[in-house]
């Protein structure tokens, strides 16, 4: 029997203690005293948004496949149990062999989104972790903590609490690492000793080993190494042949209810569209296909070690999956036997998506999602959405047509060029559609009203974009522009068909804020935690107050990061990792974006961004 790190009496005290007692189907059990080397694998944020991560869950099989390392989960505790381990000073424990996190080798701990960031604090703080990595000392009593994820593309707010950050895809270098810190122990060597021998390692950024200075108006003068070990440029790594990784083979299944309840096959890496708004869709250039044997072998895997009742495709545009018709077909006869459904996002609206997307719905048929992001054409070839009108309500006439009467929309507002006929458009767009299945599906054939539900994020420039460049609007900005779309649709005819809602717009100024900041915004961050703030990602917990106090504390103005735009030969934090998209390439795209220019993607044509040989890979075109 293992012990649990909680007693009976709190677990009972707590909301939905299965999020912290293990012990799930699938769940990798070893001999902590046997091993080399003891990694806990952090998603800070509650339990079932963490093992919904398909990225975690990559990692735990690929560490635990290792003879010599013990890989294990921990989350954020939800705020009832975060204020029982703070009273009785119980220390946070990972949920395999519920040992506590201090006692690890490693604490890696996923960056998915910016709003987590407190979070990464009260993990340290739980953990008995000194929150400062400059405050761990030069021996290994504490854990190296280690970050990555999509946010640490700039991992500068967080870089006073990191000991490392891995950039990129984490199959092709972390073994290096944990083989150096074998060494490291093995050889009696220091802990700066160790991070020295980790920056040598390509993708390995060591924030202690760089410094930066500022000009007067708070601007980056510099940004450079202070160690002979660490490099200049710190160059992401990337997975070439997607084939040549292995797969989760036997994926961890949840006792409880999670955000994705479902397996989940990763079809293929980057994306060929090219938006100009998409972080993802730059930074994980080139697209990567994974081979569609190899993708049945462990679609077998994965159903027959789970028992889930349902398979999801994974991708940024799975429609532009090069083997998506043989995949669903085999998918489809395979899944049949087993009742088990599919599930395929992020398809483009098409005849043939449709037709794929008819062939694995039920009759009953669920809701649509199509992402036009803007209302007006204009807009569109601005942010190079490649999404004409036509083609829109072509793709709705056939959805209704095949059966579908529930449509969602997804919009931005707060786009650079942005004007008042593009925000009206998103009405204008949602009615269109919503006229096009009166227009077109026959009132015998109709399954009740249709029903259109438009959402409106707002803006925010991610690093690594050609719209970094771009400034945002304020708070209440965003708000005067969500509120002119609703007006908006209140003045259409078939209003009572069409729903619109929005973002929060505090917290995307702050998302903005944590985006695009630099070192300086750390203080920031570690004030707010103090201050109480805490799980900023759910609305019920965000408290917008204890951040604007946060910034009066640390002098910071939170303008400077969100409504300044930037000169084109700023210095940005960021810009000491080399994501495989050039400079060139994006400030090309902005200046093409301020010109209402689109680019074509890149099977239409190679637009020079840099990834075409990036890390010995190739773009999709070049393998006809």
């Amino acid at each position: 029997m293992r012990r649990l790190a909680l007693s009976d009496e709190i677990l009972l005290s707590i909301q939905q203690p299965a999020r912290y007692i293990g012990g799930e189907v699938n769940m990798t059990v070893k001999d902590p005293s046997q091993m080399d080397i003891r990694f806990a694998m952090c998603f800070p944020d509650v339990y079932e948004i963490g093992m919904s991560h398909l990225g975690i869950q990559i990692l735990y099989h690929m560490f635990n496949r290792r003879e010599d390392t013990y890989c294990e989960r921990v989350y954020s505790p939800w705020t009832d149990l975060d204020k029982v381990m703070r009273e009785e000073k119980i220390p946070l424990f990972a949920l395999e062999s519920q040992d506590p996190v201090k006692d690890f080798d490693f604490l890696g701990i996923t960056l998915q989104y910016e709003m987590c960031y407190t979070n990464v604090l009260q993990i340290l703080d739980l953990s008995q972790i000194p929150l400062h990595s400059r405050d761990r000392g030069d021996s290994f009593q504490f854990p190296i903590v280690i970050g990555g994820g999509p946010c640490a593309y700039n991992p500068e707010p967080l870089a006073e609490f990191f000991d490392l950050f891995y950039i990129g895809e984490g199959e092709t270098v972390y073994g290096q690492l944990l083989d150096a810190y074998k060494e490291a122990k093995k050889k009696k060597k220091s802990r700066r000793e160790f991070l020295e021998m980790a920056a040598r390692i390509p993708g390995i950024y060591v924030p202690a080993f760089y410094d930066v200075t500022y000009r007067e108006d708070g601007t980056i003068q510099g940004f450079k190494p202070n160690n002979p070990h660490a490099p200049a440029k710190v160059t992401k790594e990337l997975v070439v042949d997607m084939d040549s990784v292995s797969y989760i083979e036997k994926p961890l299944v949840p006792f409880q209810k999670v955000t994705q309840d479902r397996v989940v096959l990763e079809i293929q890496r980057g994306c060929i569209r090219g938006c100009r708004f998409c972080q993802a869709g730059n930074v994980y250039r080139p697209l990567r296909e994974h081979g569609v044997e190899y993708l049945k072998r462990h679609a077998r895997q994965l159903l027959e070690s789970t028992g889930h009742e349902e398979i999801s495709l994974s991708s940024l545009s799975s429609s532009d999956y090069t083997h998506l018709p043989e995949l669903v077909d085999f998918l489809i006869e395979e899944c049949r036997a087993k009742k088990v459904n599919i599930s395929l996002p992020s398809l483009r609206i098409d005849a043939f998506s449709l037709d794929v997307m008819s062939k694995v719905q039920d009759v009953k048929k669920s809701s649509l999602t199509f992402a036009p992001e803007a209302g007006s054409q204009r807009l569109r070839d601005v942010i190079n959405k490649g999404l004409t009108e036509e083609v829109i309500l072509q793709g709705a006439m056939e959805a209704f047509q095949g059966g579908w009467n529930r449509v969602k929309l997804y919009f931005m507002l707060g786009l650079p060029t942005e004007q008042q006929e593009d925000m009206e458009g998103i009405a204008l767009l949602s009615e269109k559609i919503a006229e096009v299945y009166y227009d077109t599906v026959p009132k015998e054939q109709r399954h009740g009203k249709v029903q259109i539900v438009a959402s409106s994020s707002f803006f925010v420039p991610k690093p690594f974009t050609p719209f970094q460049w771009a400034k945002m609007c304020t708070k209440e900005e965003f708000l005067d522009r969500a509120y002119l779309v609703k007006n908006k649709f209140r003045a259409m005819k078939n209003f009572k068909s069409l729903k619109y809602n929005w973002h929060e717009a505090d917290v995307t100024v702050l998302e903005g804020v944590l985006a695009r900041g630099d070192r300086k915004i750390s203080a920031v961050v570690e004030a707010a935690y103090r201050n109480g703030a805490l799980f900023d990602s759910w609305s019920e917990e965000f408290d917008n107050s204890l951040w604007m106090k946060a910034f009066d504390q640390c002098g910071i103005d939170p303008d400077f990061y969100t409504v300044r735009e930037r000169g084109l030969d700023e210095v940005f934090p960021w810009d000491f990792i080399d994501a495989g998209v050039s400079r060139e390439f994006l400030k090309r795209e902005w200046l093409l974006a301020q010109k209402g220019q689109a680019s074509p993607n890149c099977r239409q044509r190679c637009s020079g961004c840099g990834a075409r040989d990036f890390g010995g890979g190739v773009c999709y075109e070049d393998k006809d």
